[in-house]
């Protein structure tokens, strides 16, 4: 897939990939070529566990996994340990996440974690981090025509079980995503 040079780069954190809807939203705009997205093999581990977690082991991970390698192949940050000593977050365990983003050179570093990223650790690096319903919001904003597109497409791949437009809404809102459920809400008639 290629993108156009106008668009950006978002590193997206395991925390945000491990909800099914949340990843599904940010995977089709993605694959409508809305923005590049990028996260590491560590990243990509953090996110089977924490799906293993929620599904109460019930899903198969690797399986997941497997299709966003597929679909995505060049989203895969490699070579980012160098950065990770010299990288100070308020959990040491997070500065992995942060050293891809400066390794692939992303502009936006979404995540359900904010506080674990404050501005005066990430500014210098010239990433902005984002939480999920900003950036989807914010990607849908820029992108209407073609976002609502894309939204449409993966609500008709929702088939277990098909879901109502009202029903995504509902949903969208209920895991964390007000502004995205507005927007969604005022332009139903674009995807709905």
């Amino acid at each position: 897939m290629t993108y156009r040079a106008d668009h950006f780069t978002a590193l997206i954190d395991a925390c945000v990939l491990a909800g099914a809807l949340k990843r599904n939203l940010l995977l089709s705009l993605a694959g409508a070529e809305l923005f590049r997205p990028r996260w590491s093999g560590e990243i990509l581990g953090e996110m089977e566990v924490a799906i293993a977690k929620i599904t109460n082991g019930k899903a198969d991970t690797a399986k997941q996994r497997s299709a966003m390698e597929r679909a995505f192949p060049e989203a895969c940050v490699s070579g980012y340990e160098i950065y990770i000593r010299s990288i100070e977050l308020p959990d040491e365990n997070d500065r992995h996440v942060l050293a891809a983003a400066v390794r692939t050179y992303a502009q936006v570093l979404v995540t359900d974690n904010l506080r674990d990223f404050p501005k005066d650790k990430t500014g210098p690096f010239g990433i902005e981090v984002k939480s999920p319903d900003e950036f989807i919001a914010d990607t849908i904003t820029l992108h209407m025509p073609t976002a609502f597109e894309a939204i449409r497409k993966m609500r008709e791949r929702l088939n277990h079980p098909e879901l109502t437009a009202s029903e995504i809404i509902l949903k969208v809102e209920a895991h964390g995503l007000p502004q995205t459920a507005s927007l969604l809400t005022e332009n139903r008639s674009f995807w709905g």
